[in-house]
């Protein structure tokens, strides 16, 4: 507690020094003593002032000091190597202060830094020179606030660069995070671009046309001429067997493919293929018994053989088997993608046999 009070006390001294003030360098005629440690305080002031100039303020840290070593319980060579660092500090501050800062608008008994740094940088610039002493007095006084801090000037560059490591590294965070955000607010508005247009070209679509499935085959006159003929009569001269050897087909009650699986694939074909840079539009649906063809229209610019050479990725986009592209419709101008069915009926031979077609 004495050394705190010590410490605050020279600091207040030092900080209210008036030169009007009766001194140890000189005597003043007027009884008012305006420094605030009283006239011990002005005549102490003026003292350590005259000594050492603004260098002086160096004994406020060693009174700290001592009060950190009391409460730290170092050994004695340390406080000695402190105190041997205080005084190569004081020293060499004193010198730079004469010799780098005599210049210094400061209320002082004498010239900055006192008779110590007088008469120590007078010897050094007249043994070194100006700039080699100014050299010397900074690598003492490095040397000396190392001793007197017992801090390695290694560890403090340490420090210092593991700081400046980590500013640079937040720095860089900070940039990455940034441009992050404008590269996800520019995909964003990609996105809303590609989702508006996908909206404006499902709105503008033409609905689905879907054909029914063919319900009952048109029989020829032939197939409808030998309905009736006993099996065992006399086979007539002709290369074609009769069509009465064959079982009739029989109607088959399977589930149908519904309007809205049609719709949804219909949007999933063009899905898919604009995925690959295609753009069509299925028009109409036909389902069979086994496959669904679906006619599309490419665009303008579009290629069939771009289309074919994408049967495969498309096959394995839409999880089927195949595809089979039909290239040209008769009587259309469309192409046909012919899709298997998840659930194939039969069809009996007597039914392609027997049809008009």
């Amino acid at each position: 507690m004495l050394l705190i009070a010590a410490g605050l006390y020279l600091f207040l001294i030092l900080a209210t020094y008036h030169r009007s003030d009766p001194g140890w360098s000189h005597s003043a005629t007027e009884a008012l003593t305006r420094n605030a440690g009283g006239a011990f305080g002005a005549w102490l002031s003026d003292l350590m002032l005259y000594l050492f100039g603004l260098s002086a303020y160096w004994w406020v840290a060693l009174c700290l000091y001592l009060v950190v070593w009391g409460w730290r319980r170092m050994d004695g060579f340390r406080l000695g190597a402190a105190l041997g660092g205080f005084a190569v500090l004081l020293l060499s501050s004193a010198s730079l202060e004469r010799l780098r800062l005599h210049s210094l608008a400061a209320e002082l008994p004498l010239a900055p830094g006192g008779v110590t740094g007088e008469v120590a940088s007078t010897m050094l610039s007249g043994a070194f020179g100006f700039t080699g002493a100014t050299l010397a007095l900074l690598t003492f006084g490095a040397i000396g606030w190392s001793l007197f801090v017992g801090v390695s000037w290694l560890a403090i560059f340490e420090a210092l660069g593991t700081l400046l490591e980590k500013g640079y590294l937040s720095a860089r965070d900070v940039w990455e995070r940034r441009r992050d955000r404008k590269l996800g607010s520019r995909a964003r508005e990609a996105r809303e671009v590609v989702v508006q247009t996908e909206k404006k070209r499902e709105e503008d679509h033409p609905p689905l046309r879907i054909e029914p499935p063919v319900a009952e085959i048109k029989k020829s006159e032939r197939a409808q001429k030998e309905k009736q003929a006993p099996l065992f009569d006399n086979l007539p001269d002709t290369p074609l067997p009769p069509l009465k050897l064959l079982d009739e087909a029989k109607p088959q009650s399977g589930e149908t493919i519904t309007a809205e699986t049609l719709e949804f694939t219909s949007r999933l074909i063009e899905k898919k293929l604009s995925d690959f840079g295609v753009a069509v539009k299925v028009l109409a649906a036909y389902p069979g018994p086994v496959i669904t063809r679906y006619e599309i229209e490419p665009a303008v610019g579009v290629k069939g053989s771009q289309i074919v050479n994408l049967v495969k990725d498309l096959a394995r986009a839409l999880s089927v088997v195949s595809i089979r592209v039909v290239e040209t419709i008769p009587g259309k101008s469309y192409m046909g993608l012919e899709l298997p069915n998840p659930r194939r009926q039969m069809v009996k031979l007597i039914e392609i046999l027997s049809s008009a077609t």
